[in-house]
């Protein structure tokens, strides 16, 4: 049975290829690209390159080629559905459980997307092409819009008198139309309205670009009707699982690091004539936890830019009490706030592209720094004020999911109040002078770790387990005493520690007189203290960890001496350099 595309589509939307490709090969960026060695084909030049903007691998050596799916079932030697399940899983999600209803729901699926496909090119056309359309055109002018920005994002507009109905009654059925969204039955005149008429309408796509909804924007000054109007949801529109533009945007993950989340279709349009594409909207309801999970799978920081009036603070607010508890590390939640009655599109029309990135430096606010300033200008200076302030912070802070994040943003809560209250007795002042780690210092620590080599974390992995189970190591020496490092300063240091505990002496770590700078950065990035804070205890775990270690460290020895006689080989072609290499490879594969 076939998984449905909304799944799979799902599945690619929460993983990058070249996160699913580097847990198999070693990519090194390149310009828009990764490279990496061929897991194909055995060479020594990187043929192998992975675009996340257009989601496929590419191996020019063997001519392999596909997206993630292919990747996991040539890799693996898995058929569809067992890679299906393996992506699945890696993405968070739960596997699928097919039902009867699925083969219907394909072919729902099918009809429903060919509707809006013919709904959303037809009212494209005639904007286009009608000459009758001058009041829309006149309106997107006035908007400081024109012919590329219309057919960049295929905007329509739907006449007062509409005529696509009967146009697609003779390929569908009344209900199917119904059930799409764009047409609803007035029971009073019996006849099928067109829901978006005398509208600019704005194609809302999923993921991978083809039309599900579409946001509705009224052209004339008319207080009885609604400004905006979106499609109601459908079976396969959810508004809050979907942003407007994210289908362009995502595109652009491996350029910048940032995306702006902005309330409108035109704020996203306006932007975007300013050359500012990182740009996303959500639809008209609160921001959702979904929605930030998606912008994190392509962003690294969201940047929430709301109108500058009363409404889009509150809806900041919103957005910001019920988006903190998806923060993580690396990730950051922003807020930019505009001069009042602005909105983003009228902002960047008035000062540029170039001002509107530099206000952005200069004034986005983390999300943590905005709580605490709405939260601070409601409280007064007494202590029944505060204690509610203090409550509540505690409670936000409390919301956040990632228990990393959760102690730095409350920490960093108690902090701000601390600095408040000068006057609280010396106890309470103590348990606030803990020192102020920031999320800046969670990204800080995640870019020091990723600058360090496999090699090095792998060595300060042997040397973090070694100087913790002194004794222990010292009885079974023989596991370390000939194993080879690479890196000159924790040679050194591993030197040092098997000289001491060969000695005889119980030396302690004190004893070892070791570089304390060095032990410190073996301490705070070694990746086997988290394995080892759960079986501290456990001898044999420990003796394990240790032959794992050397194992590895062996193999890391291994592809250096045979690089290293593969280029001597290319020059000098003997054949007792070949033999050796020989003899290496098959020491490899045995291992």
């Amino acid at each position: 049975m076939k998984y449905p595309k909304e799944y799979l589509d799902e599945i690619k939307t929460r993983l990058k290829v070249s996160t699913v490709v580097s847990k198999t090969v070693s990519l090194k960026k390149r310009g828009k690209e990764f490279v990496g060695l061929s897991p194909f084909k055995n060479e020594k030049t990187p043929s192998f390159t992975v675009n996340d903007e257009k989601e496929f691998y590419h191996c020019f050596a063997t001519s392999e080629h596909g997206n993630i799916f292919d990747f996991v079932m040539k890799t693996q030697n898995l058929k569809f559905g067992e890679a299906v399940k393996h992506l699945a899983q890696l993405a968070g999600m739960q596997p699928y459980m097919f039902s009867k209803k699925d083969e219907e729901r394909e072919k729902k699926w099918n009809e429903y997307k060919s509707i809006y496909t013919e709904y959303v090119d037809f009212y494209h056309n005639e904007l286009i092409k009608n000459e009758q359309y001058s009041n829309a055109r006149e309106y997107l002018k006035n908007r400081s819009l024109n012919k590329d920005e219309v057919k960049k994002f295929k905007i329509g507009y739907v006449e007062k008198n509409p005529k696509i109905f009967e146009q697609l009654k003779n390929k569908h059925s009344e209900q199917t139309l119904v059930e799409t969204g764009l047409f609803y039955l007035d029971e009073k005149k019996k006849i099928y309205v067109e829901r978006f008429r005398g509208r600019l309408i704005f194609p809302i796509n999923n993921i991978t670009g083809q039309p599900i909804a579409l946001g509705g924007r009224i052209i004339e000054n008319l207080d009885y009707l609604a400004k905006y109007i979106n499609s109601p949801e459908t079976l396969f529109f959810k508004k809050g699982s979907n942003l407007y533009n994210l289908d362009i945007a995502r595109k652009l993950s491996n350029k910048v690091d940032h995306i702006y989340l902005v309330e409108g279709y035109m704020d996203v349009v306006g932007l975007s004539k300013n050359g500012i594409d990182n740009v996303v909207a959500n639809l008209g309801t609160s921001l959702t936890d979904k929605q930030i999970q998606i912008l994190n799978q392509f962003f690294d920081d969201i940047i929430i830019c709301f109108d500058g009036d009363e409404s889009g603070y509150k809806a900041a607010l919103r957005a910001a009490e019920n988006s903190i508890k998806e923060l993580k590390p690396e990730k950051q939640i922003s807020f930019l706030f505009l001069p009042n009655k602005e909105d983003p599109d009228s902002y960047v029309n008035k000062n540029g592209k170039a001002n509107f990135i530099e206000f952005t430096k200069q004034s986005k606010l983390s999300i943590h720094q905005f709580i605490f300033s709405h939260y601070k200008k409601q409280t007064e200076n007494n202590p029944s004020s505060m204690a509610i302030f203090e409550k509540r912070l505690r409670d936000v802070a409390n919301t956040i999911r990632d228990d990393f994040i959760k102690k730095y943003v409350l920490e960093y809560f108690l902090e701000k109040i601390a600095e408040l209250t000068p006057h609280s007795n010396q106890k309470n002042k103590k348990s606030y002078k803990k020192p102020t780690k920031s999320l800046d210092a969670t990204k800080k620590y995640y870019n020091e770790s990723q600058s360090l080599s496999g090699v090095e974390l792998k060595e300060f992995s042997l040397i973090y387990l070694v100087i913790n189970n002194l004794n222990l190591i010292q009885l079974n020496i023989h596991l370390i005493e000939n194993i080879k490092l690479f890196t000159e300063v924790n040679k050194k240091i591993f030197s040092q520690i098997i000289e001491s505990l060969k000695s005889g002496d119980q030396p302690t770590i004190q004893d070892l007189n070791l570089d304390s700078q060095i032990i410190e950065k073996i301490n705070k990035f070694a990746p086997i203290k988290y394995i080892l804070k759960n079986n501290s205890e456990d001898e044999q775990k420990i003796i394990e960890l240790l032959e794992d270690i050397s194992r590895d460290l062996m193999n890391y020895d291994l592809e250096f001496r045979i690089q290293e006689l593969e280029s001597k080989f290319s020059v000098d072609m003997s054949e007792s350099t070949f033999n050796e290499l020989k003899e290496l490879k098959k020491k490899q594969n045995l291992n």
